[in-house]
């Protein structure tokens, strides 16, 4: 974070932005950062930014812009630039994407370094738990799973990076239905009870298509990448899921979180009671 805060000083100050601007960053593994590019304009999260740390942001770029200097509230007010000071300590903001693949017939519904959202829901909450689920609720494209059963689809190299948060799905009493080599791993590895799904024309069943059709499947979570061998076999188990209205995951931070939403729900943990935004002020103490 500290590259990138000194990325967008140096980008703001070699072209002399004085209003908003948006960039796009990508960050290595390693902790390089590269910059993808820089638009001269505000971002959608510009708005939201505004509204969780309670600074006026297009206040005071108004003022800049116009050469009215910088307002007076802004002059004794730390933004966090340092990563302390402006954020709010008894609330987390969580702004989410929302996608329309169902209305592209055919289209696979896999997300890349490319826009695909067609617009985003922000919620609040006491814990990024909390602040995550309501938006992701608030999308009205996932729900909590009523059956408690998840299809899972798992690329060999990234198994064991979402091994914890299938314990803690079974843990939470949740049936897990998995494609071949997937169930294999859980109920080899993990030791977990798991469902193995196959396609009709493996002769074998229960079948995936099937299952899913049948409304058992609330959710399919599924983490493929460039190692994956069955491509045609993934994009048909997407697309499956899209077009009769199964909530489909396809980023592994994403079904991580997931996970832990729905154990923590499921434990009575997490409180979804809709709050506005001037009850978490204040919570905070800026009212």
């Amino acid at each position: 974070l500290a590259k990138c805060r000194d990325t967008a000083r140096r980008i703001a100050k070699a072209f002399n932005i004085t209003g908003p601007f948006n960039m796009q960053l990508i960050a290595s593994e390693d902790g390089d950062v590269k910059l993808i590019e820089t638009n001269i304009r505000a971002s959608r999260s510009f708005p939201f930014s505004s509204k969780t740390t309670g600074a006026d942001f297009i206040e005071a770029a108004t003022q800049v812009m116009v050469g009215a200097g910088r307002p007076e509230w802004l002059e004794g007010k730390d933004l966090g630039l340092e990563g302390k000071g402006a954020y709010p300590q008894k609330y987390i903001g969580v702004k989410v994407p929302m996608f329309s693949f169902k209305r592209l017939a055919g289209a696979d519904p896999k997300l890349g370094v490319e826009m695909a959202s067609t617009g985003e829901v922000a919620c609040y909450g006491v814990t990024k738990e909390e602040a995550f689920l309501k938006s992701m609720l608030s999308t009205l494209q996932i729900e909590i799973p009523k059956n408690k059963s998840i299809l899972v689809s798992i690329q060999e190299r990234h198994l064991p990076e979402f091994r914890e948060s299938l314990q803690k799905l079974s843990d939470a009493g949740y049936k897990l239905y998995a494609t071949e080599k997937t169930a294999e791993y859980i109920d080899q590895e993990c030791k977990i009870p798991v469902t193995s799904l196959h396609w009709e024309e493996d002769g074998e069943g229960p079948y995936i298509d099937e299952t899913i059709l049948s409304g058992e499947i609330d959710q399919v979570f599924m983490f493929s990448n460039n190692f994956s061998v069955r491509t045609e076999t993934n994009y048909m188990i997407r697309r499956l899921a899209t077009d009769y209205g199964v909530p489909l995951v396809t980023n592994l931070q994403v079904g991580d979180m997931l996970a832990d939403c729905y154990a923590l729900h499921a434990a009575g943990k997490l409180n979804l009671e809709p709050k506005t935004l001037k009850e978490y002020y204040e919570m905070e103490g800026k009212l």
